[in-house]
């Protein structure tokens, strides 16, 4: 099976700082994939880049196995279409309501009728635990609500990828994890390819099929959260002693 996405020799420098430096990774269909490093590593700008918001100095990147350096602005919305995204803010619209910012997608995208409309949006916001707030607004709403509302209207077009940057930034532990278990269920549902860019380690590897660490321009790729700590890479074992602790090593709590 062809991955989701794959970087192939991929440099990206801004002056003298090189980001990432000779990137080879795939990114595997229907898997979770967490990319963790230090702040300042360029985990965000690997997100950009597979969205073509930014075009790589060098090398290529593959989305479902289309090179999208030479795409033109059609060919890449296109590509683009395959994804949801939920970003590190929600990046909701503070003058829609909640059933407004949901609904967006299909209202831009699609030319379905008026009652399947109702019918999808009032489905999602029981799905996301989101029934009753429909005529909220953003600013209204509590930090995981706000997630909810963002991953929700980020499904509603059943996309093939989901990418999510930051994706419990400023959410204390309990509601962290209610999001976790909810990232979790949604994507066991659908079955979609998942990018998480999160500092939240190592709560976010429950989520974890394949895990990347970005460091120092390079990226390494290991196909179980756990064998992270059977590393001898000096670089690891130093991020290891830093930030991890002990790695969880199943999802079960996620269920």
């Amino acid at each position: 099976m062809k991955p989701a996405i794959r970087f192939v020799d991929v440099v990206k420098k801004f002056d003298d700082q090189v980001v990432l430096d000779h990137v080879n990774v795939e990114f595997q269909k229907g898997k979770t994939t967490v990319i963790a490093g230090g702040s300042g590593q360029g985990k965000s700008v690997a997100l950009k880049l597979i969205l073509g918001l930014m075009e790589p100095d060098s090398g290529q990147i593959f989305v479902d196995g289309v090179e999208i350096g030479n795409l033109d602005r059609k060919e890449l919305d296109e590509v683009r279409s395959k994804f949801g995204v939920l970003f590190q803010g929600s990046a909701l619209l503070d003058s829609m309501t909640v059933w407004e910012n949901i609904a967006l997608p299909l209202r831009e995208r699609t030319k379905i009728s008026r009652d399947e409309l109702i019918s999808r949006v009032d489905d999602a916001l029981a799905q996301f635990d989101l029934s009753g707030h429909g005529d909220k607004f953003p600013a209204q709403l509590s930090g995981g609500m706000r997630k909810r509302v963002g991953l929700a209207r980020a499904t509603m077009l059943h996309p093939e990828i989901i990418l999510f940057d930051e994706p419990t930034t400023g959410l204390d532990p309990q509601i962290t994890m209610d999001i976790y278990r909810l990232f979790f269920r949604t994507q066991q549902q659908y079955g979609f390819t998942s990018i998480i860019v999160s500092h939240d380690i190592p709560k976010v590897f429950n989520l974890a099929d394949q895990v990347v660490i970005l460091n120092d321009g390079k990226m390494t790729l290991f196909e179980k959260p756990e064998f992270i700590q059977h590393s001898t890479d000096p670089m690891i074992m130093k991020f290891v002693e830093q930030t991890m602790g002990e790695v969880y090593t199943s999802s079960e709590e996620l269920k």
